[in-house]
């Protein structure tokens, strides 16, 4: 159950935490992402004192890991079946498995765009240009299209579920440095820097990509 805590807590990239007191938990404190939400488990004797100190604690924890992956880097999804069960997997994660595809494929004919989604068939493409990015803006590029099969445009809502991805910022950004390097010939060669219409314009930082 939830504790009696500010109901707006939230990491410090933004995604909801939810304390969760037990009274099977006596000793150990826990902290795991579940559906988008960082959960804190702690014992139900602590005090609002302890409960206060251990979520700041494993909260820090929870970030440590998530910067560990993303600098080691995670096995990139190379084939369509991969790419396919690993959309499956960011979906369980952050979007609470709400949105499931029909299709993810790699294309290598998309020079406009770094991925798109065409929710009334469910299908998902991401440019083969990505391939040699680090793995968390990916995940960024696959959980916006997957996104895109629950909201097809840039509205609130939409931008509301990729809260969740703590990544999402850094990705944006990432994405924006390479389409801002390649524009004035400061890419090395053609490659993802050739996407100018991935360039993620403000104010909603992506292309209409919902066909």
């Amino acid at each position: 159950m939830r504790s009696g805590g500010p109901p707006t807590l939230t990491t410090a990239d933004g995604a909801p935490v939810e304390v969760r007191r037990s009274s099977r938990r006596t000793r150990t404190v826990a902290a795991f992402w579940e559906d988008g939400t960082a959960v804190v488990a702690i014992p139900a004797r602590f005090t609002s004192a302890q409960e206060t100190e251990w979520v700041r604690r494993m909260l820090a924890k929870l970030q440590r890991q998530g910067e560990r992956r993303s600098a080691a880097g995670r096995k990139r999804p190379a084939s369509d079946a991969a790419l396919a069960a690993h959309a499956a997997h960011l979906s369980a994660q952050y979007l609470g498995g709400r949105s499931a595809p029909a299709s993810v494929r790699w294309v290598s004919n998309q020079n406009s765009r770094w991925g798109s989604a065409t929710p009334a068939e469910g299908t998902i493409r991401l440019s083969d240009k990505l391939k040699p990015m680090p793995q968390w803006v990916i995940d960024y590029v696959l959980l916006h299209e997957l996104a895109h099969l629950l909201v097809a445009g840039h509205n609130a809502a939409f931008w509301k579920l990729l809260e969740a991805y703590p990544e999402t910022q850094r990705a944006k950004a990432f994405l924006e440095g390479v389409s801002f390097a390649s524009a004035r010939g400061l890419a090395n060669g053609r490659g993802a820097g050739d996407d100018k219409a991935g360039a993620l314009p403000e104010p909603e930082g992506w292309p209409e990509d919902a066909d």
